[in-house]
């Protein structure tokens, strides 16, 4: 009998184990997952290995007006769905030359954005940010902390019972001063409903500091102590610009930085969206794919899948 029943708290002990969730060993707070704007990211064996259960996509704010995008975003967020992870989705400029795209009126941001939102709530996707990077040059938010502030208020309203990142911004060295005029545009009731901050820090990360990330945390924290964050698109750059030329061992020494600066902080960050799953072999000025065009693993990639292990998902 006591072997028997030896036996059969180890089966059941198995079988607890086995049901226990991905990252459920974690040693990290912080849940990881990825940007990428191609759904057939959703299809790669290598993808399905690292388990990853959120994706990050942005879309552009006037898409409701293009059919084409409409049906990308609409395969994408059912892809998504099929191997169970959860979209989080994000307007952006609809012109990425730097300083040219027209900044749209809170009521055109209401009547578009509102409709993107409405249609793909319908299909699930209950987590939104406001505005993709918002202030970098290649997005008509840039000189606007306070269209972002009223952004911020329309999408709340539209998104009402779901998650909303009031400000997703790149760690620049004036990124403060931008901060400073979105949360002063705000009332004091705003600032406490604006409970997570997006970061972009590929500064920090690829240069290996951490003074972006800081200074981001110090500034929002300074109206709202609450307030957590989300690292909404970080990683290695592969290439970008004259400044990193192509180089993928670079890139892979970068995550794993980054993975460092994300438990450096884990006090206040809650997610990580690594970027990108693809790349596009160095042939455009931006490269910072986990893998190449073809689908083929880079050290990026095995960077990435063992710094996850202590991860949430």
């Amino acid at each position: 009998m006591r072997i028997k029943r030896t036996i059969l708290l180890g089966a059941v002990a198995a079988l607890l184990l086995a049901a226990l969730p991905a990252g459920a060993s974690a040693s990290v707070g912080v849940a990881v997952g990825l940007g990428e704007q191609s759904y057939s990211m959703f299809e790669q064996p290598n993808f399905q290995a690292l388990n990853i259960k959120k994706a990050r996509y942005f879309i552009k704010w006037n898409a409701i007006d293009d059919n084409y995008q409409l049906a990308q975003a609409d395969t994408y967020v059912a892809q998504a769905k099929a191997e169970g992870v959860k979209v989080f989705m994000t307007p952006s400029t609809d012109n990425l030359a730097l300083k040219r795209a027209k900044l749209p009126s809170v009521a055109q941001y209401k009547s578009k954005v509102g409709a993107l939102v409405k249609r793909y709530r319908a299909q699930g996707v209950t987590e939104w940010g406001v505005w993709n990077e918002a202030n970098h040059n290649s997005q008509p938010t840039y000189k606007s902390p306070k269209r972002a502030a009223q952004f911020f208020k329309t999408m709340y309203s539209l998104n009402r019972g779901g998650t909303t990142v009031a400000l997703d911004v790149l760690d620049q060295t004036v990124v403060a001063k931008y901060i400073d005029t979105f949360y002063r545009s705000l009332s004091r009731s705003w600032r406490s409903r604006a409970k997570i901050v997006g970061i972009h820090n590929y500064s920090d990360v690829n240069r290996k500091h951490f003074t972006g990330t800081a200074n981001i945390i110090k500034a929002v924290r300074r109206y709202n102590s609450k307030t957590k964050f989300w690292l909404t698109e970080t990683g290695g750059l592969v290439e970008f610009g004259g400044s990193f030329p192509c180089n993928e061992k670079r890139a892979a020494s970068a995550i794993n930085y980054m993975f460092t600066i994300a438990k450096k902080y884990d006090r206040y960050v809650d997610r990580l969206y690594g970027y990108s799953y693809f790349g596009n072999d160095c042939q455009e000025r931006f490269d910072a794919g986990l893998v190449n065009a073809d689908g083929s693993v880079r050290p990026g990639y095995t960077a990435f899948k063992k710094g996850i292990k202590t991860y949430r998902r």
